[in-house]
């Protein structure tokens, strides 16, 4: 990691550093290893070698087969592969759609788009706690509905949606479901058989691989229609010579997340539940927000009263956060999320989130408390 001097980063859910070793993995087809996967030289054959491993490697952290994974440029292109493809390829079979409301860009704005297209689109609320209850699905759901798409954990606050509740409601309905798992992959257990959904986003840069790799799943079975037209590549899902090093990355990150997963989650939890417990004591009036429910154990977002986050970020000397609802634009307006969950206006504005990640430590977690609580103050008082 790069940073400056003193610097403590807790922004893991906007994206994680490279992990050194998924760094050794890439550097052979940057540097020697340089060949097409297409070819049938010597070459060619190294890099299909690598890229059958890497997508073992993926599909034994997702508990799925190989020839079951896909790899994409990231989280978004396999968002819109999937909602794209699906709507395709059964739109004879209905007109209507469904998405949480508490969804990322890549699937909401995809969502609108499908809308635009002639499909009814049904927005799937959450609770308090950004949760979906699966008797909502029951009552929006039809026999024309062609998916549901759900995100697994919620990336502002964390929260975790009951996914193989509302995978057997869309298959008693005849309906398929995708789960956009970018920020579960490499942080909880992932595992597509026990969710039993029928494709899955994964993105390499949230789980310190590289950016502009992913991957999605797709249940054997499942239908799409290509949105990138060209060769036969990916199962003729996906056209384009193959990026073999950011493929053989994100294999490792795989592989390192299946290898050290328990013990990083109860590492990052008591470091979160400290964060949790100080913010709270030092501030009474502080909303926790997805408390009360399932969540990532290294999320923590929190919401000051009538505070603006933008304002305590730049209080901060050396913290790097993200404003969870911050208004940018200076209109006045919260989090879609947040207000999804009834969270009050003065509180969105307030609200920070924090996400830790494996190379976070507790002297720096310590330090990320008095600063903030130092910045809070100043900003409170100013």
């Amino acid at each position: 990691m790069r940073l400056k001097s003193g610097e403590i980063y807790l922004d893991y859910n906007a994206t994680t550093p490279i992990d050194p070793k998924v760094r050794s993995a890439m550097l052979p087809f940057l540097e020697e290893e340089f060949g097409n996967a297409s070819s049938s030289h010597l070459l060619g054959t190294l890099a299909h070698a690598a890229m059958d491993r890497a997508r073992s490697q993926v599909a034994a952290l997702l508990r799925c087969s190989s020839d079951e994974i896909i790899f994409t440029s990231g989280g978004s292109e396999s968002n819109n592969l999937a909602l794209k493809g699906m709507t395709e390829r059964y739109a004879h079979q209905g007109r209507h759609i469904i998405v949480s409301a508490v969804e990322h860009p890549s699937i909401m704005n995809v969502a609108h788009w499908i809308e635009k297209q002639g499909f009814r689109l049904s927005l799937l609320p959450v609770d308090k706690q950004g949760v979906i209850n699966p008797t909502d699905l029951n009552e929006i759901i039809t026999s024309k509905t062609v998916f549901v798409s759900v995100m697994h954990a919620n990336n502002e606050v964390g929260s975790i949606q009951p996914v193989s509740e509302l995978a057997e409601i869309c298959h008693d309905a005849g309906a398929a479901l995708h789960v956009d798992a970018a920020q579960t992959v490499g942080k909880i257990p992932v595992q597509v058989d026990e969710m039993n959904c029928d494709l899955l986003t994964i993105a390499g840069h949230k789980m310190y691989g590289p950016k502009g790799i992913g991957a999605l799943y797709v249940k054997q079975g499942t239908k799409l229609s290509p949105q990138i037209l060209g060769a036969s590549q990916e199962s003729g899902l996906r056209a384009g010579t193959e990026n073999i090093a950011f493929i053989a990355g994100l294999g490792k990150a795989a592989e390192l997340a299946g290898s050290g997963l328990s013990h990083e989650m109860s590492q990052l939890e008591s470091l979160r539940d400290d964060l949790q417990h100080r913010m709270k004591e030092a501030f009474p009036l502080l909303r926790i927000n997805a408390a009360a429910t399932a969540r990532l154990p290294n999320t923590l977002s929190i919401s000051f009263p009538d505070l603006l986050a933008l304002d305590i970020m730049e209080a901060m000397d050396d913290v790097l956060v993200s404003a969870g609802a911050a208004c940018h634009s200076g209109d006045g307006k919260g989090s879609g999320v947040l207000e999804a969950m009834g969270v009050p206006l003065n509180y969105q504005l307030g609200t920070l989130r924090i996400s830790l990640g494996r190379f976070t430590t507790e002297e720096q977690v310590e330090r990320a408390i008095e600063n903030i609580i130092k910045a809070v103050k100043k900003v409170s008082n100013s």
